[in-house]
């Protein structure tokens, strides 16, 4: 950590973040209001890969359906999962959702203080643990979220890219000896404000920085370069081919399995790309005619990208029963009954067909 080891150089540093925070930091956000456990932890699962400005409206509506552990522990796992559909990395919602059963009954409905017992409860990782203990109850602790990577690299001019394990271990060491016993709320908060409004990944505002003084990469000239970023890398992609599977006015849906990509939600049909669409439906239970393709869709995913392809099949059967070993399917009329949560994607894939479903989440 080089001169960060100095007591007065980190007390300074405390001071004049804590003090940029109090006056142009984010107090006003919804999980602050109050700033209670559940709802920080709720807003830190929520921001995982997702922007302020798009979590708020999922948040204040979860909130309106689950405003204490125990509403979301009892909470049936399709309801959580409809609420969260459009927010993307599903297995969040799962884990909160086996997280707040084991918080009721383990903690009482209240999260614990410790780290290690966060830790040890589905989807908490040390830094929404840190996040947790500090903003929520306001205890000491470290954290490391994408912003605060990016503000210590740049201050304490660690180079290398942070997910790299010797890399991610000094930013971890910085971030331990930096929050302060006293006000470690509004120091962790300002760590993320900074890295969120001011330190951005390009063009950071350094003029307007509390910390430009004392900033080792402001001083090379080159603050961008900092933290190294990820090694360049080429997504494969996968073909999927989706079954609009239409009967009068109902759209025939079907549960994905529990785990792997949109664990739990609804979804159209699959299709192999080698198999015949056809022949694919009758193993529904499905005669159909094909009537037209709609355009591709892309979906970009961790460790590859999704490039689907939506047909349009028409029922020409009188029968609408449908059934296939281990799996669930249903009829839907969609713009005209409550659908079931979907992946944002399968949304838009819809909108395309001309179906009337809403972009974003509604009121609770």
């Amino acid at each position: 950590m080089g001169g960060w080891a100095s007591a007065e150089r980190r007390r300074a540093l405390r001071e004049q973040l804590v003090a940029w925070q109090r006056q142009h930091g984010r107090n006003d956000l919804p999980w602050q209001r109050p700033a209670t456990p559940y709802r920080v932890w709720i807003s830190e699962v929520m921001l995982q890969q997702t922007r302020v400005e798009t979590v708020v409206p999922y948040f204040e509506r979860f909130m309106g359906h689950y405003p204490q552990v125990a509403d979301l522990a009892r909470a049936e796992l399709d309801d959580v999962l409809g609420l969260w559909a459009g927010l993307g990395y599903y297995a969040r919602a799962r884990n909160l959702h086996a997280a707040a059963q084991r918080i009721q009954i383990e903690w009482g409905g209240e999260l614990p203080e410790e780290l290690e017992a966060l830790q040890a409860l589905p989807g908490i990782g040390p830094s929404t643990a840190g996040a947790i203990r500090s903003l929520g109850h306001g205890l000491p602790a470290p954290i490391l979220d994408g912003n605060v990577k990016r503000v210590l690299a740049r201050i304490a001019g660690i180079e290398g890219w942070p997910g790299r394990s010797p890399v991610a271990r000094e930013l971890w060491a910085l971030s331990a000896a930096l929050v302060p016993e006293e006000d470690c709320r509004r120091f962790n908060q300002g760590l993320m404000d900074l890295g969120a409004l001011v330190c951005t990944p390009r063009e950071p505002a350094c003029l307007l920085c509390p910390l430009a003084s004392i900033c080792t990469a402001r001083a090379t000239g080159t603050p961008e370069a900092y933290p190294t970023p990820r090694p360049a890398r080429q997504r494969p992609r996968r073909p999927v081919r989706l079954l609009l599977i239409e009967h009068a006015d109902t759209l025939l849906l079907e549960r994905r399995p529990a785990s792997g990509i949109w664990g739990g939600l609804w979804s159209l049909p699959e299709c192999p790309p080698e198999q015949d669409p056809l022949t694919r439906a009758q193993a529904l239970g499905a005669h159909c005619v094909p009537t037209g393709e709609l355009p591709q869709r892309h979906h970009a995913l961790t460790h590859f990208e999704l490039v689907l392809q939506p047909m349009r099949l028409q029922w020409s059967a009188a029968a609408t029963a449908v059934g296939e070993p281990g799996r669930q399917q249903d009829w839907f009329r969609p713009g005209q009954e409550a659908l079931p949560g979907l992946p944002a994607p399968i949304r838009r894939i819809l909108r395309d067909a001309g179906y009337p479903i809403e972009e974003g989440p509604r009121g609770p």
